[in-house]
């Protein structure tokens, strides 16, 4: 296919799923009941807004205080809408929308860059329709933005094994700065994704493999720099991309967590009292401190609540109590929830194909296989999460469309097969 024909046909496919998204942000999410999650988010973009950066008044307070629960990214890319709109969640919302459709897009690049145009087309239609992708581009969340980070990290990855260049290098270090901003998990696509994708490309000497995975690691650490130097300035203890660990170490490792209705899952009443006046990085670190201190009292459980975290994040376990929670909690759907469990596994099978293929034609598949190991890495040390699956989702639509692809490959060369047949049999009337 021609570049300008597969650009045009992708702009056409992300314009189609921004309207969609839109639609579903105004008539469905818009609805939805607001977690705690979006107040925080909304809060600090509109902080930001305010010229008062991340100093702002958490849930539940009147008192400004220093905050560094989430990456800063959410915020600062909605923090112009909520300037420019009055604070208009709505507005906000659509914004995360617009993010959706330029993660569609990077999901059509991505799919070309593993395949073909023909592939990067069909994993931008299943991205544009796909519910574990779309149900989060109508909220205030940063699964949007981790999805947005996770698609520009692969795709980069697989241009500098292309194409070994600095530039590369440099885009897949800013990639990955990107994805932990928004999620700090996402620190693992530095050591587990790209160092060794480009530690493996034999036909580089070691040397040239060495240089480009410095610049990619020293690249992200630049990109990332001023929000840890700020973190580092303004409270009691080491804070480089966010405090949230410890509460959620806490949360993930209690008496309810390692039994009962909530096994393998996080609970917010398991938590520290903090004191008053005291740096909210200190009492994360009381609560990091209690969470391990549990695990390690009751390691004979941790076998059997590590394999409950990844049965609720790969969709085996306690699915409807899974989709309830979102429900409740984030203002999902249940129907568009459903959809997405049912869709995933769709997806998961063909994905299962597209290895297959890929593996025959002598494509690089680690890349895309990372993703699933760092998905298992963060929910083996915190809990279990459909949301924790987006860095996988990416892959997993592109994996899905080699097979789509293969088998009209397959439909086409047998009509042609057929219609040749047919012409053989035809007698001439004259």
């Amino acid at each position: 296919m021609r570049p300008r024909r597969f650009y045009v046909a992708l702009l056409a496919i992300a314009t189609a799923a921004f309207t969609g998204r839109v639609v579903y942000t105004l008539t469905v999410a818009r609805h939805a009941r607001h977690s705690l999650d979006e107040l925080a988010y909304a809060g600090a973009a509109t902080s930001v807004s305010e010229g008062h950066w991340f100093n702002f008044a958490p849930l539940f307070s009147a008192h400004r205080v220093q905050i560094a629960d989430h990456g800063p990214l959410t915020s600062l890319v909605l923090a112009p809408t909520a300037l420019l709109t009055d604070h208009s969640v709505d507005a906000m919302r659509i914004t995360v929308a617009v993010v959706g459709s330029i993660v569609v897009v990077l999901i059509g690049l991505l799919g070309r860059e593993v395949a073909t145009s023909r592939v990067g087309l069909i994993a931008a239609g299943v991205a544009a329709v796909y519910p574990n992708l779309f149900a989060h581009d109508g909220l205030l969340m940063s699964e949007t933005f981790a999805a947005l980070g996770s698609a520009l990290t692969l795709l980069f990855t697989y241009r500098l094994l292309r194409t070994p260049n600095w530039g590369n290098a440099v885009g897949a270090g800013v990639a990955c700065a990107i994805a932990m901003l928004s999620r700090g998990e996402l620190v693992l696509f530095v050591p587990l994704l790209v160092v060794p994708s480009v530690l493996m490309a034999t036909r580089l000497p070691w040397a040239r493999r060495l240089q480009l995975a410095g610049i990619a690691t020293l690249t992200a650490a630049i990109a990332i720099a001023p929000w840890v130097g700020y973190n580092l300035s303004r409270f009691d203890r080491p804070v480089l991309i966010s405090y949230t660990d410890g509460g959620l170490f806490l949360g993930s490792n209690c008496a309810t967590t390692y039994s009962g209705a909530l096994f393998g899952f996080w609970d917010g009443r398991c938590h520290v009292v903090a004191h008053k006046g005291e740096d909210l990085s200190a009492v994360e670190e009381r609560a990091r401190r209690e969470g391990l201190t549990y695990a390690w009292r009751h390691l004979d459980r941790l076998p059997l609540v590590i394999a409950a975290r990844e049965g609720r994040t790969w969709g085996v376990y306690r699915v409807g109590q899974m989709t309830r929670i979102a429900g409740e909690t984030e203002g999902i759907p249940t129907t568009v929830m459903w959809a997405g469990w049912a869709t995933y596994w769709l997806l998961i099978g063909l994905a299962a194909a597209g290895i297959r293929t890929l593996r025959r034609r002598g494509v690089t598949l680690f890349p895309l296989l990372a993703p699933f190991g760092i998905v298992v890495i963060v929910t083996a040390l915190f809990y279990g999460h459909t949301r924790f699956r987006i860095p996988a989702e990416i892959s997993i639509v592109v994996l899905a469309a080699v097979t789509l692809d293969a088998l009209i490959d397959r439909v086409m060369t047998r009509r042609v097969a057929a219609a040749d047949n047919e012409r053989d049999f035809t007698v001439d009337p004259s």
